[in-house]
């Protein structure tokens, strides 16, 4: 995986409100005195072209006061609208979908357009002088205000409707779940995995007999979520000092200062700097992120989904539109190889024993709290069954299948408990069926 570190960085970055907008702030500080700079060399030259302004310092000043008091204006209503959009996602779809919002580029760009035209107007005003000094007035500085002026006004048009947009529940479930097709890209590409010659690489007998013996932990120093593994960077350190390292959490799990990290073998070359090597290799933070967890947005999907069938909102339809957008992740993921636990040298020699996350794992996380809490509910039971039949016709792997079998099962049995009627009961029976049949089991 490239540069983890500059990825997180940037993650880190793109997830701020104030990143963006402060480039763009540097730009039109830039901006304004490259104007002035050019201003000033050609002023003479500047009376012959018919569309630049040629009013005098009054209407200069006036015009730049204008526009600089209106920017500033329209970037505190669009903070205070975004605040409330922030709010109302925050009680409807879920606290952690609010990593989402701060990461819309729309926004971002929205807000550090306002900025930036209201700092370049402020600096083109300072320079504006009338009859008491020497006479100066930056006509192309004062025209590239009014453009930016202009600008404005259609970015602000477009956050009326990017506001309006971002808090529909459809944009949301998209948005994620195009977040969880860009993780499953990014970790279980087509080209990696583990193949029928990678299977054979790893027998019992390359990992030590006396490994569980001669193995020590080495601890975190911090605690937090474990957001990237720098497998490149653990490779690396085993490879210069001949260790066998087996991982003890995986990114999307909390961990503790303290707790285990890595079992290191053998344990006698273990000193101050392996430990702090080795640490460096895991960047924890305070949340979740879907760099390297293609759980979290998963995740995400089922809290919306559990939200909508919820007895305060009873949104049935909400939860049948992450139950889709569940569906066609698996079945993306169902497609993908996943790549084997066991990482080697470039001698082959078994180096690294990573935590794996199977396609098991996964379809529980997406259809167990879903079915729990959605069993008394014909149309969800049924479209979970239906779900299951999709991902089904997309899965070869026979362990895969029988994971999809057991979720069909325990969806059959809930029905049987949840639903009251027996028309609906016969409903989820006929549809069980052919998922079992689909199943070919």
């Amino acid at each position: 995986m490239k540069n983890v570190k500059l990825s997180k960085l940037w993650d880190s970055l793109h997830t701020n409100y104030w990143f963006l907008p402060t480039l763009m702030a540097i730009g039109a500080v830039v901006l304004a005195f490259s104007m002035l700079f050019i201003d000033w060399r050609t002023k003479d030259a500047m009376d012959n072209l018919p569309w630049i302004y040629s009013g005098g310092p009054d209407g200069a000043r006036g015009l730049l006061s204008t526009v600089a008091g209106s920017m500033i204006t329209v970037a505190a209503t669009a903070f205070s609208i975004t605040v409330v959009a922030l709010q109302l996602a925050a009680s409807n779809f879920g606290p952690r979908l609010l990593r989402n919002f701060m990461q819309d580029t729309g926004n971002q760009i929205v807000l550090g357009t306002f900025i930036g035209t209201f700092i370049y107007c402020l600096l083109i005003l300072r320079t504006v002088r009338g009859e008491d000094y020497t006479l100066f007035v930056p006509q192309l500085s004062v025209t590239v205000g009014m453009l930016l002026a202009i600008a404005s006004i259609g970015v602000l048009i477009y956050f009326i409707n990017h506001a309006s947009t971002i808090i529909q529940a459809s944009q949301i479930i998209s948005g994620v779940a195009g977040e969880l097709d860009d993780a499953i890209d990014r970790m279980f590409p087509e080209e990696l995995g583990q193949d029928k010659s990678d299977e054979q690489l790893h027998t019992p007998g390359e990992i030590p007999n006396d490994f569980d013996r001669h193995v020590s932990p080495i601890a975190s120093t911090q605690t937090g979520y474990l957001q990237i593994v720098d497998e490149q960077l653990l490779l690396k350190v085993a490879c210069q000092c001949s260790l066998l390292l087996r991982l003890e959490s995986r990114p999307g799990e909390f961990v503790l200062q303290g707790n285990p990290l890595v079992m290191v073998y053998p344990q006698e070359r273990i000193n101050q700097k392996l430990i702090d090597r080795i640490n460096r290799a895991f960047v924890l933070g305070r949340e979740r992120t879907e760099q390297q967890d293609v759980e979290f947005p998963i995740n995400q999907l089922v809290e919306i989904a559990l939200r909508a069938l919820s007895p305060g909102i009873n949104d049935p339809f909400t939860a049948i539109r992450c139950i889709d957008r569940l569906c066609a992740g698996l079945s993306h993921l169902a497609e993908r190889p996943f790549p084997s636990a066991y990482r080697y040298d470039e001698d082959r020699a078994l180096r690294i024993i990573a935590v794996p996350v199977t396609f098991e794992q996964l379809v529980n996380t997406a259809f167990n709290q879903i079915r729990h809490y959605g069993q008394s509910d014909v149309v969800v039971t049924m479209h979970l069954l239906t779900a299951i039949a999709q991902i089904a016709s997309r899965t070869h792997r026979s362990h895969d299948r029988f994971a999809l079998q057991q979720q069909a099962e325990m969806i059959f049995q809930g029905s049987r408990e949840g639903l009251s009627q027996k028309y609906d009961q016969q409903m989820v029976e006929d549809r069980y069926r052919q998922v079992i049949a689909t199943l070919g089991v």
